[in-house]
């Protein structure tokens, strides 16, 4: 119940995004059908431009619903359901969700994914969940920058335990030891208007999933998280 009400508040955040991503195609759609209209009005009509246009219609039509079909996946309250999951689609998937947010404040994303991962076994949707918490506090956490650089890097990996590694590293204010002993306890928060339930629920949804979520002060400015999976015993060997 919890981690579906705090997806909901945090769908709520992403409204001005979710927009954006949604807004471009169908501005793309009404652009290329006015295009469409005026390949078939002419003297003679140029049906093989008037066919590109109504092609690239049919495209941004369908990038308009994959948007709105992850949007309520998300707020969609579902069973947990574990399935084969690709932890760098994940990240994609998330990144545009998030993409409006984060040329808002001006903050710039260095994927480093490792390919060839094997597929974990998750929920889909309550990992997104996870990783768009920790990507909008990176964002949040720079929000004071002015001489650094506004920069998240999110990185993907495994180590030779069997486990995944997902890292989301900011160069924000960074951790004090008092706050990193605390930080995910339910109810604990720096920000004048959270709920400090987001890390706590996050940390119990990567527990339900048999892994750990930590976090670390970086060496120069900032913190990463970390998350830590276990691969599916056939794949980890």
């Amino acid at each position: 119940e919890l981690a579906h009400v705090t997806r909901i508040t945090t769908l709520g955040e992403l409204t001005a995004s979710i927009a954006h991503e949604i807004n471009q195609p169908l501005a793309a759609v009404i652009s290329n059908a006015d295009a469409c209209i005026g390949w078939l009005g002419r003297d003679p009509a140029d049906l093989d431009a008037a066919r590109r246009s109504v092609e690239w219609i049919v495209e941004d039509a369908n990038r308009a619903s994959e948007v709105i079909r992850r949007i309520r996946a998300l707020a969609k309250k579902t069973e947990i359901e574990m399935v084969p999951v690709d932890i760098n689609q994940v990240v994609r998937e998330v990144m545009a969700l998030v993409r409006r947010e984060l040329a808002t404040h001006a903050v710039s994303v260095r994927m480093e994914l490792s390919s060839g991962l094997p597929n974990i076994c998750g929920d889909r949707i309550q990992l997104q969940q996870v990783l768009i918490n920790l990507v909008m506090n990176g964002i949040e956490a720079m929000q004071a920058n002015v001489q650094l650089p506004r920069e998240l890097a999110i990185r993907s990996s495994q180590d030779g335990d069997g486990h995944l590694l997902l890292t989301v590293t900011d160069r924000g204010v960074g951790l004090d030891s008092d706050v990193t002993d605390r930080m995910f306890m339910p109810f604990f928060t720096t920000k004048s208007s959270g709920l400090g339930m987001g890390l706590s629920i996050c940390r119990s949804i990567i527990e339900a999933h048999a892994g750990r979520l930590s976090a670390f002060q970086n060496d120069g400015s900032g913190a990463t998280f970390q998350i830590a999976l276990p691969f599916p015993q056939e794949a980890a060997s």
